[in-house]
């Protein structure tokens, strides 16, 4: 599971005053943050502090995981639609030859389309999952495709009208994933995991027939592979891995790795021999030892996640979207998230769910600050600012599972955010805006900690229950179990005793923005007219829609108007923490249980939908402060430096140019055909 970058509003969209350790890069020392703005999105860079002090074999272990992170780009665009690539590599031979007028209103368009498929990673929103409408017409796109030389398009002149079908008919391939109540989510999701004209139906027919209900080591079947029936009628798995589906992008994954068990030390080396073999040979069974091996290493400094991993992307929770990334103990950092973990058992013992769904022994908890030195997959341009892994609740019952914040990602967020105007257009109330001001940063940093290391981790299912029942929601109500375990706790008095808050003015800080963020200021991220789709944007909704309609009476919390503008406010803190304690209870006894009916009716009614004339006025606000709601990255760049033949040192730069690192990945680590069947 992953902390979305958006959940903490304010450490995305205010300057909060934050440390990522270490004085700033001399290479970064003059350079802006922000290093493009288009449409929605601003592309910010992030540094590595530290880098430099890290031993030689640790830089080397970094620079080959970092090239193995860039290796598997193609395999998400592919993922996430079939024409993807195809579109990708069109735009960019127009981009790289096209001769005519680049002043034009309608190129400056394509620019911009060019730049948000790179974001996306293909044609549909990285977050609404809707396609992009282009601003550009079609016959203008067509004469620019005919002025590029037949040599320069080469196959991609025989896609074209494919490319043109995926670009502008509204009607074809409308969204990424669709998880609407009362239709085939299969057919109606324009995703890439699915092939051959399955239904939601035969999808689900299929993995029940080969789950076995008493296997206490459950498979994650279908995790890694392409579903397709054939024109006989037969269904069958195209899996991923060597020498089957996405082999050439895999076999120079696997190329990096291996250079980099060369360089590392036990038992990392064991742990990367291990993802080796699962690639290789796409056995789910050597996928989990291998997450057996990665949660008990706790002892390697440098740390990275690689493979099939998150569920997000199909809306039956199965198919997994390729992500990588490459990080490093933030040591000043870890004080907290070790205190947390110290004290992972009383947390767990004293949490207000039912006593049947409470571990008895927690184990193998470990959360960390992490500073992240490359970024790829799903985790690239947009990324989590927290990670808890692996997914599987068994081997998180048996052996626990790894917690990280990535600390330099959301300090680039802060630097890029000073001044921008949001909390005094949003947040009414002036001791509102001062504790946030105060504690803003150490109460999102806490939330990722406590929602990584402790909720995700917490509970247990009840006898016979497996985890998959919740199906097309259960992406949504993990995220708000995991969400409501982090802000009961921190308004809990045992966080002052421990020393990771001076007061419960933390909590207010976060309670007052989650639940503004949850009602309100997400929606700008949101088409007019559109319903709330992602997974972790519907968990915040249900939250604060909860919370409101249980306090409404009592006005907990408080819908405000002022000088025609509309405001939420917390009038209760007290009362509402004990909200989120009843909440976290029902959500806990969902997912224990495998309530699938439960589980839909809460999201449907509290999660999906928007008041349009709210939903306007919010997008106005946005337009008004020129705030772009998304946020990216590009990445830093690694330099081999050799002297007589040995590599005696690895150097870190900073490029500020967005579209010269998409052009240069595409270039350089796109190893992928342009369809892929």
């Amino acid at each position: 599971m992953k902390t979305n970058l958006i959940l903490s509003t304010m450490t995305v969209l205010t300057g909060l005053a934050t440390s990522c350790g270490g004085d700033k890069p001399a290479e970064a020392a003059d350079a802006p943050w922000i290093v493009d703005r288009f449409d929605d999105i601003k592309v910010i860079r992030y540094e590595v502090p530290r880098f430099e002090e890290l031993p030689l074999d640790e830089k080397l272990l970094v620079y080959y995981l970092a090239e193995a992170a860039k290796c598997g780009r193609d395999i998400l665009f592919d993922q996430n639609f079939k024409y993807n690539l195809a579109v990708r590599r069109t735009l960019e031979c127009a981009y790289e030859n096209y001769a005519g007028d680049r002043e034009n209103p309608e190129w400056k368009a394509l620019e911009k389309y060019l730049k948000k498929v790179w974001f996306a990673n293909g044609i549909h929103h990285h977050y609404s999952n809707d396609k992009f409408v282009p601003e550009f017409s079609q016959p203008y796109f067509e004469a620019v495709i005919a002025s590029i030389p037949a040599e320069k398009l080469g196959e991609l002149a025989g896609l074209q009208g494919e490319v043109v079908r995926s670009i502008f008919d509204p009607a074809y391939a409308q969204t990424r994933l669709n998880q609407s109540a009362g239709v085939d989510m299969i057919a109606a999701s324009a995703n890439n995991y699915y092939g051959g004209e399955l239904t939601q139906e035969e999808v689900e027919a299929y993995y029940t027939a080969r789950t076995d209900a008493n296997d206490p080591e459950p498979i994650s079947y279908g995790l890694n592979s392409r579903l397709v029936k054939e024109a006989d009628g037969t269904i069958r798995e195209k899996v991923w891995k060597v020498g089957g589906l996405y082999s050439p992008a895999i076999e120079k994954i696997v190329y990096w790795l291996r250079k980099a068990e060369s360089v590392a030390a036990e038992p990392q080396k064991s742990t990367i021999a291990s993802l080796i073999n699962y690639y290789e040979t796409g056995d789910l069974r050597e996928f989990d030892r291998y997450n057996v091996m990665w949660v008990k290493d706790t002892l390697s400094n440098v740390d990275f996640v690689n493979g099939f991993i998150e569920n997000y992307g199909d809306p039956l929770g199965r198919k997994a979207s390729w992500e990588a990334n490459v990080n490093f103990l933030d040591k000043e950092a870890c004080r907290r998230t070790q205190i947390i973990s110290e004290n992972a058992q009383w947390f767990e013992d004293n949490s207000p769910v039912d006593p049947r769904y409470k571990k008895k022994v927690v184990k193998g908890v470990s959360a960390k600050v992490i500073t992240v030195a490359m970024l790829g997959g799903d985790c690239y341009p947009a990324t989590p600012i927290g990670i808890n892994l692996p997914n599987a609740d068994w081997i998180r019952k048996e052996y626990g599972s790894k917690s990280v914040t990535i600390d330099n990602i959301t300090y680039a967020y802060d630097q890029a955010a000073h001044g921008n105007g949001f909390l005094e257009e949003f947040m009414l109330r002036g001791e509102d805006r001062a504790r946030i001001e105060q504690y803003g940063k150490l109460a999102d940093d806490l939330h990722t900690d406590i929602h990584e290391c402790l909720g995700h981790g917490s509970g247990q299912l009840a006898p016979g229950v497996k985890g998959s029942e919740l199906r097309s929601y259960g992406s949504t109500l993990e995220e708000a179990r995991a969400d409501l375990f982090g802000l009961y706790y921190l308004g809990d008095p045992k966080l002052v005793e421990l020393g990771l808050i001076p007061s419960l003015d933390v909590a207010k800080a976060q309670y007052a923005e989650y639940v503004m963020n949850g009602l309100m200021t997400q929606l700008a991220r949101i088409e007019l007219g559109k319903n709330v789709e992602e997974s972790h944007m519907r968990n915040r909704k249900l939250i604060a829609e909860w919370c409101y309609e249980k306090g409404k009476e009592e006005k907990v919390i408080e819908w405000v108007k002022e000088n025609g503008k509309t405001y939420i406010v917390v009038n209760d803190f007290e009362k509402l923490r004990e909200l989120f304690g009843e909440l976290l209870r029902e959500m806990q006894r969902i997912k224990s249980e495998g309530d699938y009916e439960a589980g839909a009716a809460i999201v449907e009614q509290y999660a999906v939908k928007i008041d349009p004339e709210l939903h306007a006025e919010v997008l106005e606000r946005y337009r008004a402060l020129g705030i772009e709601p998304y946020g990216g990255f590009v990445n830093p760049e690694y330099e081999l430096i050799e002297q007589e033949g040995e590599i005696v040192d690895v150097k870190i730069v900073y490029p500020n140019d967005y579209t010269g690192q998409m052009l240069g990945y595409s270039k350089n680590y796109s190893f992928l055909p342009t369809l892929n069947d």
